[in-house]
């Protein structure tokens, strides 16, 4: 198993991973213990709600959000950030076309088995 990325990681030469309708990601580097992922949503696109055993850390690069963690909504905007402890119930809804920065620990290796770069 490669236990962590390339060192530098060039937009054009990461494949995208479409993982639902109107949403897609790059895995941006990792290793065992951290993960940053760009994820693309189109308007109206659909998070699903999920949960995780990772803790998350998220940037809105850009667009509009409608977050949903545990029992609180709250629509977010280019700028801003949110943190989901793990094991705690979440998804979002695209409101207007945008980027999300996700940051996990540790690695989730569910991503990287769905992108080929682990067995």
């Amino acid at each position: 198993m490669k236990t962590r990325s390339n060192t530098f990681q060039l937009e054009k030469e990461i494949q995208w991973d479409v993982t639902g309708p109107g949403v897609k990601r790059q895995i941006m580097g990792y290793d065992g213990q951290l993960m940053l992922v760009k994820v693309h949503f189109e308007k109206g696109a659909v998070g699903n709600l999920h949960e995780h055993y990772h803790s998350q850390a998220t940037y809105v690069v850009s667009g509009k959000f409608e977050l949903q963690i545990g029992d609180s909504k709250k629509i977010l905007e280019a700028g801003d950030g949110y943190y989901v402890a793990p094991d705690e119930l979440h998804g979002c809804v695209c409101l207007e076309e945008g980027v999300l920065i996700d940051t996990f620990s540790p690695v989730r290796e569910d991503f990287l088995r769905a992108s080929g770069l682990l067995k």
